[in-house]
């Protein structure tokens, strides 16, 4: 096995795209292998790779990491993404939790059945600009620094521009009143690592469409 991670998940975002993201911020170079089939989730689960059955799974520094969350607390702490001291990891993981209810909701929206769909987009709107997004806007105004926590690049940051560029995809003009979010936004986007991620041809999966949902349901019915 080469050094590189190697990340298990269908080909898509899910609970494994906050994982893409650390890794391509801290510069890491990653392997995948895609669950195609049920049978292709089967064998992972039957040879013991799967703690608990389930994918996320990572294989990095000779260990078979499962749970997003574990896996991400892994990664930003090997590549220096969470924080100088036990206070600004403390601050960054409340931050990121947030991060991931809101991560929830629009990763679940694509999942809702039709007569649900429209109730759905409502609700993870209206948590978007008026729960997560002002707290965002006032950590900055509060903190005054480029970034949300400390002075340097913090697994929040990069978290926060995941979530932001996916809630503008249901919502262009999302940020239209949070200025600050906006230059956040401008400026984390513009560090040469994520940048770099941010172009076509790279590992960042797209939304995933109505027509691709039915095969990835399958692998995991």
């Amino acid at each position: 096995m080469s050094g590189k991670p190697k990340l298990h998940y269908f080909n898509g975002r899910g609970r494994m795209e906050p994982i893409r993201w650390l890794l391509a911020a801290a510069g890491v170079e990653f392997e995948e292998s895609y669950l195609e089939k049920k049978e292709d989730l089967t064998k992972l689960q039957k040879d013991g790779s799967l703690l608990f059955q389930q994918v996320p799974m990572v294989e990095i520094d000779g260990m078979k990491l499962v749970q997003t969350r574990a896996i991400a607390n892994y990664i930003s702490t090997k590549y220096n993404l969470y924080g100088k001291d036990v206070k600004e990891r403390a601050l960054i993981d409340m931050y990121v939790e947030g991060m991931f209810d809101l991560n929830e909701l629009l990763i679940m929206y694509v999942i809702q059945p039709a007569e649900k769909k429209q109730e759905h987009f409502a609700n993870m709107m209206d948590k978007a600009e008026n729960r997560y997004f002002p707290v965002f806007e006032k950590v900055l105004k509060d903190h005054g620094k480029d970034f949300l926590v400390g002075n340097q690049l913090s697994r929040a940051d990069v978290q926060l521009l995941e979530v932001i560029l996916m809630a503008e995809e249901y919502k262009p003009d999302i940020l239209a009143k949070f200025p600050l979010l906006q230059s956040f936004k401008a400026r984390i986007s513009n560090i040469p690592k994520i940048k770099k991620f941010l172009q076509p041809g790279s590992q960042r999966k797209p939304l995933i469409t109505d027509e691709e949902l039915p095969n990835v349901m399958k692998i995991f019915q």
